[in-house]
């Protein structure tokens, strides 16, 4: 579904992933790697992710009831 192309910074690459989610109101897999959050859709098909959040230090993904995505970051403690 996401990345097997080996590890890299390309959008149909994954590098160090630390968390996912499922978005079901999406289909969608929201995958913390890298120094970036990337959304990669389920469907069949599906060869590269999209950039949510580009240039963070990374750690963590939540969501809430009304879909507010949270990502901790571990650079600035937040």
């Amino acid at each position: 579904v996401a990345g097997g192309n080996g590890a890299g910074k390309r959008l149909h690459q994954l590098n160090l992933p630390t968390d996912v989610l499922i978005d079901k109101e999406t289909d969608s897999l929201i995958i913390c790697e890298g120094r970036r959050v990337v959304r990669w859709f389920r469907r069949s098909g599906t060869t590269k992710g999209e950039i949510l959040i580009d240039n963070i230090d990374r750690y963590g993904v939540a969501m809430d009831e009304q879909r507010y995505l949270y990502v901790s970051d571990v650079g600035k403690h937040e």
